[in-house]
């Protein structure tokens, strides 16, 4: 069923999973102010709806996901102006990654710039096979600006990372399932269904396991071992005290599905 009307994103709902498709394939789905802004909106509204579970976010079309920032746009900033697009691009990114609900990224085509940065917010990443991914800002006298430098390497690892940060060259679908970047690669016409198939998987998990294991993981990854584990053994606990926990223990004894409420 349809959500609220966006004039640069589609967002529809399919049972307790939403859609968010970015709706420019005119400009390659290339991220705008507008689109950015948007995309911030959609995801809080979606965050703070009860009744979805999970999101697939995709691009318009075949030929990409998001081809990049929008380039005219670019072209007439200043140093000031830069650095707020950046900080505003930065935040709505945050965002989708510390959402509380699993985000799967389904890359069709081109994810350059600012499109990688936004699949690199996501909490998995699913391309097709004729996906490529890029960071060309270095070809533009630019670089990336909405925490590429930072999350690409946490994925894949600094030399692997640098290696596409500094010579701005695209690689293949193949190539990142290899060196991690994304978790699957399938054909084209099947690109949202298996994301959605893959997605009602994990949102038949306990729901509050899945937030728990959220928070863990991209609160973690901020903090030294010590403090991670310790944050992990407080979400533990907090989980042991939960109704979810004695219903998923007690369908396992009895051989059952369990019947999870979120309580």
């Amino acid at each position: 069923m349809p959500l609220t009307s966006y004039l640069t994103l589609k967002v529809d709902r399919r049972d307790c999973i939403a859609i968010v498709v970015v709706n420019r394939p005119q400009k390659l789905n290339a991220l705008d102010r507008a689109t950015v802004l948007e995309l911030g909106l959609a995801f809080e509204a979606l965050g703070l709806d009860p009744e979805v579970r999970g999101i697939v976010l995709t691009g318009e079309g075949s030929k990409a996901f998001v081809a990049g920032a929008d380039i005219e746009e670019l072209s007439s900033l200043g140093a000031q102006e830069g650095r707020e697009l950046a900080r505003r691009g930065q935040g709505v990114f945050a965002a989708i990654e510390a959402l509380d609900k699993p985000v799967i990224a389904a890359v069709n085509g081109f994810a350059l710039g600012g499109g990688l940065e936004l699949a690199l917010s996501c909490h998995l990443r699913i391309a097709s096979e004729n996906a490529r991914f890029g960071s060309p800002e270095v070809k533009l006298g630019l670089m990336c600006g909405y925490g590429g430098t930072q999350r690409l390497p946490r994925l894949i690892g600094r030399g692997r990372a640098l290696e596409m940060l500094l010579t701005g060259d695209m690689i293949d679908a193949a190539e990142a399932r290899r060196v991690g970047l994304v978790n699957l690669v399938v054909p084209q016409e099947s690109l949202v269904a298996e994301a959605e198939a893959l997605l009602k998987r994990i949102v038949s998990n306990a729901p509050l396991s899945l937030k728990a294991t959220l928070e863990a993981v991209c609160a973690g990854l901020e903090m030294p071992l010590h403090e991670g584990e310790l944050h992990e053994a407080a979400l533990f606990g907090l989980l042991c005290g939960t109704s979810d926990m004695r219903e998923g223990m007690r369908a396992f004894l009895e051989k059952r599905a369990a019947r999870f409420q979120g309580k």
